[in-house]
């Protein structure tokens, strides 16, 4: 394990033990880090290399854009995604990958709510990602279907994973209330464009099984 500080942020690198393997980058958060690791030695995936990035501002650096809060007693968000997509292409990565024996063969982003949609939002600004995986993305954000419609990605992924409790939208929330239509419009556009698209539903509401459902979005990507 390789740890490195940037500009306020951890970055916690598991390396592959084969060289020119896949490198996967999930934002999340410290004290998730061990459960996940734990979840993804269930689903034998093949070797890769596991980078998560924690001490994260998360409504600043993954909200595309500012929104006022969500629901009662939440902080507004405050659109940081642009600036924090720089900091991981342009220091982040190169810094953890120059440390590789070799370059990986190809290179995913996923996470998990807000840091889900993020990793969808960065399709439209960067070609670096090719395997996306977006668990219980926030793709209820306000404005974010209509800029997926309105926009071009940047790069055609070559395999996109989304997932969604299917409890989640069972609320008043006018905003929460729209997230699983969204998010089977969202992957039904996807896989219309020809990209290798699933969207898998899963039991409960947003806080059931997170750890088993961020492993299984990787297992995927890293399967196809």
């Amino acid at each position: 394990m390789q740890l490195y500080h940037i500009s306020g942020k951890k970055i916690t690198v598991y390396p592959s033990t084969a060289s020119g393997s896949p490198i996967v980058y999930l934002n999340s958060s410290e004290e998730e880090e061990e459960q996940i690791c734990q979840a993804l030695q269930e689903f034998q995936c093949p070797d890769f290399t596991l980078v998560t990035i924690s001490e994260l501002d998360w409504n600043h650096d993954m909200a595309p854009w500012d929104m006022p809060p969500a629901f009662k007693g939440a902080p507004p968000c405050t659109g940081g995604a642009d600036e924090y997509l720089r900091l991981l292409i342009q220091e982040i990565v190169p810094t953890v990958e120059t440390a590789l024996q070799d370059a990986p063969c190809w290179r995913g982003l996923a996470g998990y709510s807000l840091a889900g949609l993020f990793a969808i939002y960065s399709l439209y600004r960067t070609q670096t990602f090719t395997r996306i995986a977006s668990m219980s993305g926030s793709l209820w954000f306000e404005g974010f279907r209509e800029y997926v419609l309105d926009h071009e990605m940047k790069g055609r992924p070559e395999h996109l994973y989304l997932s969604l409790g299917d409890r989640e939208c069972r609320t008043g929330n006018p905003y929460l209330k729209t997230v699983q239509e969204r998010t089977e419009e969202i992957a039904a556009l996807y896989a219309q464009k020809g990209i290798d698209t699933t969207f898998q539903l899963n039991p409960g509401n947003h806080f059931k099984n997170v750890f088993r459902r961020i492993a299984a979005g990787i297992a995927w990507i890293l399967d196809r």
